[in-house]
């Protein structure tokens, strides 16, 4: 792949991204943001120290939402477009559309819903602010490792296909990867600082808001970005009618 296509090819995830980000933000703000507003009325109802406000609560909720959900929207599209670019051919025969649908659905898994099961996200007024560098740490570090043992679970299932033929080469890289992040799971430490009177339905439909907004933001990625790649790689060719209609030069 030259470095044109590849350029091309960025600036195509970088908008889908942006677009992608569009449809997050309308999730975060119909299904996310009641629950943060629920969840910052309980802590300021159980909590006696009131701080001023740097910012408002509804600038957070609109363009701090927008402008966070639209930059993360942007930068992940680019990254996943350059992760494209390797994978393309390279996981199979598959075409633009399927390739990009495949490593949104893998990116999703890998950098999102695998930490998430170990550390769920949690609403404001969840949490000890004494704390909050440790699980910033925990959580990028099992981002880390998910995304890195998806990426050698893939080269394991590469390898092992010629030997034993792909289904059974996906099912043991599929299963390498299940037990590596089991054994991170157990090992890695157990933070749960969730208070006892919090109500539970409003931490589960928080969790629940979180997990839909990031799957919104990869699957519309993948099919908006899968169409766009496809039109680039695979241009369809002039119809007749088409050539008809451009005028002869002379």
């Amino acid at each position: 792949m030259n470095s044109a296509t590849v350029r091309n090819l960025l600036v195509r995830g970088m908008l889908a991204g942006l677009a992608a980000g569009v449809l997050a933000l309308v999730v975060a703000y119909l299904l996310g943001e009641p629950n943060v507003d629920k969840a910052i009325s309980f802590e300021d109802a159980h909590s006696h120290e009131h701080e001023m406000e740097v910012v408002s609560r509804s600038l957070q909720s609109t363009a701090g939402l927008a402008t966070g959900v639209l930059v993360y929207g942007v930068a992940f599209g680019g990254i996943a477009a350059l992760a494209y670019c390797f994978a393309l051919g390279r996981v199979g025969r598959f075409g633009p559309r399927a390739t990009a649908l495949l490593l949104s659905g893998c990116a999703l898994l890998a950098v999102y819903v695998v930490p998430f099961l170990k550390y769920p996200a949690n609403p404001p007024s969840v949490g000890n602010p004494d704390t909050i560098g440790k699980r910033t740490t925990l959580y990028f570090l099992m981002m880390l490792l998910s995304v890195l043992l998806a990426v050698a679970a893939t080269i394991l299932g590469k390898r092992l296909a010629p030997t034993v033929g792909t289904w059974w080469a996906t099912v043991a890289a599929v299963a390498a990867f299940v037990v590596v992040i089991g054994l991170a799971y157990e090992f890695l430490p157990v933070i749960n600082e969730v208070p006892k009177d919090f109500p539970a339905t409003l931490l589960w439909r928080f969790r629940l808001s979180a997990l839909a907004i990031q799957t919104v933001m990869w699957t519309g990625f993948g099919l908006l970005f899968g169409e766009l790649a496809e039109r680039l790689l695979n241009p369809k060719p002039a119809t007749a009618a088409s050539r008809r209609a451009v005028p002869a030069s002379h």
